[in-house]
Protein backbone atom coordinates (compact mmCIF):
# COMPACT_ATOMS: atom_id res chain seq x y z
CA UNK A 1 0.00 0.00 0.00
CA UNK A 2 1.40 2.97 -1.30
CA UNK A 3 1.28 6.45 1.42
CA UNK A 4 0.66 9.53 0.57
CA UNK A 5 3.92 11.57 1.40
CA UNK A 6 3.69 13.93 4.64
CA UNK A 7 2.74 17.62 3.76
CA UNK A 8 4.66 20.04 5.84
CA UNK A 9 4.17 23.72 6.04
CA UNK A 10 7.47 26.49 6.95
CA UNK A 11 6.86 28.72 9.71
CA UNK A 12 6.57 31.36 7.55
CA UNK A 13 3.31 29.53 5.89
CA UNK A 14 2.16 28.48 8.73
CA UNK A 15 2.07 31.92 9.91
CA UNK A 16 0.40 33.21 6.76
CA UNK A 17 -2.71 30.97 6.60
CA UNK A 18 -3.21 31.98 10.33
CA UNK A 19 -3.35 35.39 9.56
CA UNK A 20 -5.84 35.01 6.19
CA UNK A 21 -8.03 32.84 8.60
CA UNK A 22 -7.71 35.78 11.09
CA UNK A 23 -8.88 37.96 8.12
CA UNK A 24 -11.61 35.86 6.73
CA UNK A 25 -13.01 36.11 10.31
CA UNK A 26 -12.63 39.99 10.74
CA UNK A 27 -14.45 40.05 7.25
CA UNK A 28 -17.10 38.27 7.88
CA UNK A 29 -17.50 39.65 11.52
CA UNK A 30 -17.32 43.55 10.52
CA UNK A 31 -17.63 43.43 6.59
CA UNK A 32 -14.52 45.27 4.75
CA UNK A 33 -14.37 48.76 4.72
CA UNK A 34 -11.96 51.20 3.03
CA UNK A 35 -11.06 52.34 6.81
CA UNK A 36 -10.84 49.13 8.33
CA UNK A 37 -8.70 47.69 5.31
CA UNK A 38 -6.47 50.68 5.47
CA UNK A 39 -5.57 50.26 8.99
CA UNK A 40 -4.74 46.75 9.13
CA UNK A 41 -2.98 47.01 5.81
CA UNK A 42 -1.02 50.09 7.67
CA UNK A 43 -0.57 48.45 11.02
CA UNK A 44 1.51 45.49 8.76
CA UNK A 45 3.63 48.03 7.55
CA UNK A 46 4.43 49.76 10.27
CA UNK A 47 5.71 46.41 11.97
CA UNK A 48 8.29 45.60 9.12
CA UNK A 49 11.74 46.42 9.46
CA UNK A 50 12.79 50.29 8.69
CA UNK A 51 13.94 49.90 5.25
CA UNK A 52 11.32 47.18 3.89
CA UNK A 53 8.81 50.03 5.83
CA UNK A 54 9.64 52.69 3.69
CA UNK A 55 9.38 51.00 0.75
CA UNK A 56 6.17 49.96 1.56
CA UNK A 57 4.46 52.85 2.63
CA UNK A 58 5.73 54.39 -0.68
CA UNK A 59 4.20 51.43 -2.81
CA UNK A 60 1.27 52.18 -0.49
CA UNK A 61 0.64 56.30 -1.47
CA UNK A 62 2.21 54.90 -5.76
CA UNK A 63 -0.76 52.53 -5.43
CA UNK A 64 -3.68 54.42 -3.62
CA UNK A 65 -2.80 57.32 -5.70
CA UNK A 66 -2.81 55.22 -8.98
CA UNK A 67 -5.30 52.69 -8.73
CA UNK A 68 -7.68 54.94 -5.84
CA UNK A 69 -10.59 52.23 -6.26
CA UNK A 70 -8.80 49.41 -5.15
CA UNK A 71 -9.57 48.35 -1.75
CA UNK A 72 -6.67 48.61 0.85
CA UNK A 73 -6.64 44.90 2.79
CA UNK A 74 -4.52 42.58 4.00
CA UNK A 75 -4.20 38.93 2.20
CA UNK A 76 -2.37 36.37 4.39
CA UNK A 77 -1.24 38.77 6.49
CA UNK A 78 0.51 40.89 3.33
CA UNK A 79 -0.54 44.56 2.10
CA UNK A 80 -3.24 43.80 -0.80
CA UNK A 81 -5.39 45.28 -2.42
CA UNK A 82 -8.35 44.22 -4.27
CA UNK A 83 -11.03 44.76 -6.70
CA UNK A 84 -14.76 45.65 -6.53
CA UNK A 85 -15.49 42.00 -6.70
CA UNK A 86 -12.80 41.31 -3.29
CA UNK A 87 -10.19 39.56 -5.90
CA UNK A 88 -6.30 41.24 -4.74
CA UNK A 89 -4.96 42.31 -7.36
CA UNK A 90 -1.83 43.50 -6.82
CA UNK A 91 0.13 42.61 -3.03
CA UNK A 92 3.38 43.25 -1.49
CA UNK A 93 5.32 41.55 0.87
CA UNK A 94 8.57 42.66 2.96
CA UNK A 95 11.77 40.07 2.25
CA UNK A 96 11.21 39.08 6.33
CA UNK A 97 8.03 36.96 5.48
CA UNK A 98 9.81 34.09 3.88
CA UNK A 99 13.40 34.82 4.59
CA UNK A 100 14.07 36.05 1.05
CA UNK A 101 16.39 39.09 0.36
CA UNK A 102 13.90 41.35 -1.41
CA UNK A 103 10.77 42.70 -0.96
CA UNK A 104 8.04 41.18 -3.63
CA UNK A 105 5.75 43.33 -5.80
CA UNK A 106 3.41 40.57 -7.14
CA UNK A 107 0.02 40.55 -9.40
CA UNK A 108 -2.59 37.88 -9.27
CA UNK A 109 -4.60 36.49 -12.24
CA UNK A 110 -7.25 39.14 -12.55
CA UNK A 111 -4.17 42.25 -12.90
CA UNK A 112 -4.55 42.80 -16.87
CA UNK A 113 -0.79 42.68 -17.32
CA UNK A 114 -1.04 40.06 -20.46
CA UNK A 115 1.44 40.61 -23.12
CA UNK A 116 1.18 37.98 -25.68
CA UNK A 117 1.81 34.39 -24.25
CA UNK A 118 4.41 35.37 -21.44
CA UNK A 119 4.42 38.22 -18.63
CA UNK A 120 6.00 39.05 -15.80
CA UNK A 121 3.49 38.93 -12.37
CA UNK A 122 6.30 39.21 -9.56
CA UNK A 123 9.06 41.95 -8.92
CA UNK A 124 11.78 41.63 -6.67
CA UNK A 125 12.61 45.16 -4.68
CA UNK A 126 15.58 46.00 -3.17
CA UNK A 127 14.99 50.21 -2.96
CA UNK A 128 12.05 52.02 -4.07
CA UNK A 129 13.55 55.01 -5.91
CA UNK A 130 11.48 57.76 -8.28
CA UNK A 131 12.34 55.22 -10.91
CA UNK A 132 10.59 52.27 -9.26
CA UNK A 133 7.52 54.83 -8.59
CA UNK A 134 6.88 55.37 -12.04
CA UNK A 135 7.27 51.72 -13.06
CA UNK A 136 5.08 50.21 -10.39
CA UNK A 137 2.22 53.53 -11.30
CA UNK A 138 2.57 52.14 -14.59
CA UNK A 139 1.97 48.82 -13.92
CA UNK A 140 -0.59 49.52 -11.21
CA UNK A 141 -2.87 51.07 -13.97
CA UNK A 142 -1.97 48.75 -16.51
CA UNK A 143 -3.24 45.71 -14.34
CA UNK A 144 -6.80 47.74 -13.24
CA UNK A 145 -7.18 48.12 -17.10
CA UNK A 146 -6.09 52.10 -17.48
Amino acid sequence: MKTEPKVTFSAEEQAAMKARAKELKAEAKRGASRAEGERALLEVVEALPESTRTMGLRIHRVISENAPDLMPKTWYGMPAYANEEGKVVVFFRGAEKFKERYLTLGFNDVAKLDEGVMWPIAYALTEVTPVEEVRIAELVRKAVGG
